[in-house]
This record gives structure tokens, sequence and C-alpha cells, in this order.
């Protein structure tokens, strides 16, 4: 995986430019190293994994910006959870929310797939904001100490989503 190798490899991989603030908080070696060992493993699904953020722009070409992705296929009780990074100098663009809302519609786009939940930190308000403008409501405590979890199941994103096509 040309992530692991450079952020030169990188780019030429994607055919973009990276920025010099790549990579975004929280995605480090560890989590690409998950991702490349399922994919090496044969996972048959590669869709449920990682995904790059590149955004075309017209005066300086194609530009990496973030990933998006899923933490695996869905459980066997039709769990997906999510995970997304934007490099700081895009935050606050609508990125996240964009990308995080591609993530919801592929994943209910699949029937097994029943909730989708997602972990932040209390303290990443960004990150909450993203949750809450997706329809994501906090359900709790998350799989780690300060840790918290949101969650959207089926029907609440069908109802979002209605709400958004009816106006």
């Amino acid at each position: 995986m040309a992530a692991l190798e450079s952020n030169e490899a990188l780019g030429v991989s994607l055919g973009a430019s990276v920025p010099a603030t790549w990579p975004p908080e929280f995605l480090d070696a560890a989590s690409l190293e998950f991702v490349l060992r399922r994919m090496v493993e044969g996972e048959p699904l590669s869709v449920w994994w990682l995904y790059f953020v590149v955004l075309p722009q017209a005066h300086a070409g194609r530009i990496l910006i973030g990933s998006v992705g899923y933490k695996g296929p869905p459980s066997d009780d039709g769990m997906v959870e999510v995970g997304y990074g934007i490099v700081r100098d895009q935050h606050r663009q609508g990125y996240a929310s964009e990308a995080t809302r591609g993530l919801l519609a592929r994943a209910f786009s699949s029937p097994e797939v029943t909730r989708v939940t997602a972990e932040t930190y209390p303290e990443l308000v960004g990150s909450i904001g993203v949750l809450r403008r997706c329809g994501f409501r906090f359900i709790g405590e998350g799989s780690e100490p300060g840790v918290i979890r949101y969650e959207i199941t089926r029907v609440e994103y069908a109802i979002q989503v209605g709400a958004v096509t009816a106006s």
C-alpha cells in the first residue's frame, strides 16, 4: 500500500498532490497496516474498508484531503462502524460531512446493514458536529475509555433522506 511507503508514493498512486498537513489526525501506520492485512488475507468485501478523499481543484489539480471508511464489513447483527479524517487545513469546509453521508448511503444500500456507528472523543467538537449533521445520535460510552459513541439506524436514515428529498 503506497500510503505506508511514502507521501510521494501515495500521491503518485492517487494522481494527486499530498499536502504537508498529511496525514489527518488518527490515521496512523497501525490503522493502514490493519486494512492492508485484511486485504492481503483476501477479505472479499473490500468496499468495507478505507477510501482516500481527493479534491479536484481547478487551479492546483487533484489534492488529497483525507480518508474515510468502514472498520470492516457488517457484523452479524447488521452494524458497521465508520471513521473519517480530514487534514487540518481543510477542516470546516463540509468535506467530512459529505464523505460521511456517502458512507451512510453506501452502507444502507446493503440490506444486511441495520445501523451505523461512529466513535469520537468528547473534546472533538468538530467531529461531533459532523455526526450530528449526518443524523447520528449520541448513545453513550465507546469501546475505549474516554471515547463516546454515536449511531444512526436504517429507519432514522430513511426518514432523514426522505425529508431531504421531499424539500
